[in-house]
This record gives C-alpha cells, structure tokens and sequence, in this order.
C-alpha cells in the first residue's frame, strides 16, 4: 500500500462506551507500530479521553459524529437516519478508500445493514457471512455463518465454504483448509435439501480445499476440520452456547477450588496451569465476528466486550487488512464450477 494500513473505528459502539477503545488503542499501537486509526465519535467525549494519553495523539485521528447508532435500533431505522452517526461514518471511510478496515462494537444488525449499503457484495455473492474463530484441540478453527443469515439454501452455503476456506489461508496460513457441513450426522443421506445440495456442490468444485463432507457439533471443539460451515442461526447458537459452556467450565472449577482448604491449596499449587486454562476459554482472546463477502472487511467487536477484547478484535482487523482476504474470496468464488444440476 502507498500509505500506512489505516483502521477506522467506531468509537461510541458497545455497552462500556469509548473508554474501552481509548484503552485497547494504547495496547494497539504497542503491537502495530506501523497502523494509523481514525476514530469517529462525539470530539466533547473523545478529546478529554485521548488528552490523558498523549502517546497515542500521533497515531489518532478524531473525526467528530454527533450520533450514535442505539443498540436497540432496528437496523432499517438506522439505515434511513443514521448517515450522522459514528458508525456510518467510520463504514464510508473505507468506502471512500480513506481506510482499509471498519471496527465497532455496537448494534449488529445496522453494521451489517450499513456495511452492504456502502461497501457492496463481492461479485457473484448474494449474501454476506458473520465468521468467527474458534479455538480446537488441535489450534484453530474458523465457523460461519454465525448470525448474517437465519436461513441459507445450499449455493449460499457454497459460498459461506469459499469465504471460509480464503479466510483460513489468508489469516490461519493453511495451503488446503478442511471443510466441512455442519449436520445432524456424518452419513451423505442426514441433514435438509440445502445442506446435502452443497455438499454435492462442493463435491464437484474445483476450489483449494479438501472437503470432507458432513460434521457434527462436537466435531467443532475436536478441530476435525478447519473450516466449519453453517446457517446463521445453527452457527449462532453454537457461538452462544460455547461462550456460555466456557464461563460454567471456569465458575465450577473456581466454586470448587475455593470450597476448601485443601481446594485453595491445590489451586495455588496449580496456579500457572489453571491461567493457561482461563486464557485459553477466554472468549476474549478471540473476540470479533469479521463480515465476510462484502467489498471490503468490517470487524463487529462483541458489544459487551472490555479493552482487552476490544484489542484482539483490533489485532483481527488488522491481520485481515493485511492479508486482503476481500481479494482472495474474490478471485476463488469467480474460479469456483459449479455442476449443473444439485441434489
């Protein structure tokens, strides 16, 4: 690029406000000293926030929105009156080229709505795809969609692959992802016409992968395939329900190690094993849905999220920026054959 990466980012998103930005910003700019942020949001409440850490002036750039998009907005209602707002704003700047990535943390459905009203779909794509990364036994996986899309016939699901698996070897560096269907069984007769229709489909295609047809839910957790693809609703209440499994796992052993004596002593013991552990169910660590399939990349942060999550979904949306995966979705969905006839 002939100038610096930039990332735009909707500062007045999010349940904390924009102290966690401010936050995550000055742990940002440590990690990547070469990126540039603009930041859109009210100046009265940005200006004071940013004056209490100075280092992070050179880096900032505060374009001032009035507005912000209400959490509880529908997402038509923000459409028709939200061209003030901060996360308008910060979506146009990548439209504009002023930016390469958007990032907010607020209302789901407006990011979504503003994002395709501005940037557009990816030729040949008629729906976009909420991805996200899950952690495995063996690293890494990546699972869409996970809230875009309530139903997906078999050829969006197609499509979902192709995101995934440009996804996976753009940013998880892999030369052949495994893909696989999301379904109630392995066996080729299980599952609804749109599943088993692309399963056809990516059978025959000519795409850099291995598919290897149907998984089931705890295939997700085991790592079996790189790629996991799903309908939004299937895959958000999959995201859900491992957020939620992941804090019980933590509640019961801490309740436990915290009963007795005996417990409190095995966990001082245990100290560095039982971080490692937290860390690793932390979703946090691997905080932010990336919108896949538009013309350029928007990175939706968890709207509850605190600094360090709102970090690690900065860290997503820079490492996507970097590698262009708008590019490569691009250039695998116009290779992609599909058969004539489907199941």
């Amino acid at each position: 690029m002939s100038r610096d990466l930039t990332v735009s980012i909707d500062a007045m998103g999010g349940d904390a406000g924009p102290g966690i930005v401010v936050t995550a910003l000055a742990r940002s700019i440590v990690r990547h000293p070469a990126v540039r942020f603009l930041i859109h949001g009210d100046e009265a409440v940005l200006n004071p926030l940013f004056a209490k850490r100075p280092k992070l002036l050179p880096r900032i750039e505060i374009r001032h929105s009035a507005e912000r998009v209400r959490m509880e907005e529908k997402p038509s209602q923000a459409l028709r009156r939200g061209r003030n707002t901060s996360m308008w704003r910060a979506i146009e700047c990548v439209a504009k080229h002023d930016a390469d990535v958007a990032i907010s943390a607020g209302n789901t459905g407006a990011l979504m709505a503003m994002s395709m009203y501005q940037l557009g779909l990816i030729e040949g794509l008629d729906r976009p795809a909420i991805a996200s990364l899950w952690p495995t036994k063996r690293g890494q996986s990546v699972v869409l969609d996970v809230g875009a899309n309530i139903q997906s016939d078999a050829q969006q699901l197609v499509d979902f692959a192709v995101m995934g698996e440009a996804f996976a070897r753009a940013i998880l560096g892999l030369e052949r992802p495994i893909v696989g269907l999301l379904n109630v069984g392995s066996e080729d007769q299980k599952g609804n016409d749109a599943v088993r229709g692309a399963a056809h489909i990516l059978r025959g295609a000519k795409l850099p992968i291995e598919f290897c047809g149907f998984v089931e839910g705890d295939d997700i957790a085991e790592g079996t395939v790189d790629v996991v693809v799903t309908d939004g609703f299937t895959g958000n209440i999959a995201l859900k329900t491992a957020e939620g499994t992941a804090k019980l796992v933590i509640y019961f052993l801490r309740t436990a190690l915290r009963r007795s004596l005996l417990g409190r002593m095995g966990g001082f013991v245990a100290g560095g094993a039982l971080n490692a552990l937290r860390r690793k169910l932390d979703p946090r660590a691997s905080n932010g849905g990336i919108f896949l399939g538009l013309n350029a990349i928007v990175v939706k942060s968890h709207g509850g999220t605190d600094a360090m999550g709102f970090a690690s979904a900065l860290d997503m949306a820079i490492d996507m920026a970097r590698a262009d995966v708008t590019a490569k979705i691009a250039a695998d969905r116009a290779m992609l054959a599909v058969p004539e006839t489907t199941v």
